[in-house]
């Protein structure tokens, strides 16, 4: 049976469908020793896939990790200057990747896993799977805020390099004269967009927390900055 090749890609656990993209677009991708196009399609009983001369094979096992990421940690897999990094703290000897990323600043909860199919529903914004944060932003203007008028702003949205970010939610204010505190509600994940959307209103983050991701909750889960708990599929979507 033909399958789309992202697909087969994402589900032997090398990347997510988007990745897989990208990686057939910069021609790393070969299918029996042919550099593979966009939208192909494949018989995974006859084809063989290739990526850095290494024969993708679907994973027989999969696995799902819920990491309480640290700040000054970053997000990617590898990283050339050396910088702790995520798979750092995680078993070694499996291939898994992070489900989306948070800057290296930011803090909270995360999935690992080799489940490419989990990836593309959590990350896909028609999907609508919800991340929350707890945000600690100074008033870098000295601007008078009142909690509708942040509301309204967020959950309004704001056009930032032609996208319109916006919050699904916005709530459980906390308002001073030098800061502003709440629990943020989004189910798209644009490059460092809670940062940009504050900025955009007057507000430089503090303190940036990822607390749930799809069904799973910090608060719930009690790990601690740094660890980590196996978890199954269901618990997550």
């Amino acid at each position: 049976m033909l399958i789309r090749l992202n697909k087969y890609i994402s589900e032997a656990g090398l990347c997510s469908r988007r990745e897989a993209d990208n990686r057939i677009s910069d021609g790393q991708i070969f299918v029996n020793n042919h550099k593979a196009v966009l939208g192909q399609k494949i018989d995974p009983d006859i084809d063989k896939v290739f990526f850095d001369r290494k024969l993708v094979k679907k994973e027989n096992i999969l696995s799902y990790y819920a990491f309480y990421k640290p700040k000054g940690v970053v997000s990617t897999t590898e990283d050339p200057e050396k910088r702790s990094k995520i798979l750092d703290f995680l078993p070694k000897g499996q291939r898994i990747y992070p489900v989306g990323r948070l800057d290296k600043e930011s803090e909270g909860l995360m999935v690992l896993t080799n489940d490419g199919e989990l990836t593309y529903l959590l990350t896909h914004p028609k999907y609508e799977h919800k991340k929350e944060y707890e945000v600690v932003a100074a008033n870098q203007k000295n601007k008078v805020f009142d909690q509708e008028k942040i509301k309204n702003n967020f959950e309004k949205g704001v056009l930032i390099d032609g996208i319109l970010m916006k919050a699904d939610k916005i709530y459980n204010f906390e308002i001073r004269e030098d800061r502003v505190a709440f629990n943020i509600i989004l189910h798209t994940g644009y490059h460092r967009q809670i940062r940009r959307m504050c900025g955009m209103f007057g507000l430089t983050v503090m303190n940036l927390k990822r607390i749930k991701l799809g069904k799973l909750s910090l608060s719930e889960l009690k790990i601690a900055s740094g660890k980590y708990i196996n978890v199954k599929k269901s618990d997550i979507i």
